[in-house]
């Protein structure tokens, strides 16, 4: 079984990098202005590090 990525939406403080990095795995909740993964399963692994890398609150993980 593969590694899921998910967002501690508590923390998250919607500054959308990840949705910039990684459109296609997250997405972004206008009115929780926070942001969302969208594809837990999908997406390249090396995008989604990378988001995880910038995330400046440390949100986002892998399952």
């Amino acid at each position: 079984m593969g590694k899921k990525v998910y967002i501690d939406t508590e923390e998250c403080i919607g500054c959308e990098s990840c949705v910039e990095l990684c459109p296609e795995v997250f997405g972004f909740d206008e009115d929780a202005e926070k942001a969302h993964v969208i594809m837990p399963e999908g997406g390249s692994e090396e995008c989604i590090d990378e988001a995880i890398e910038t995330c400046p609150v440390e949100c986002i993980h892998w399952e």
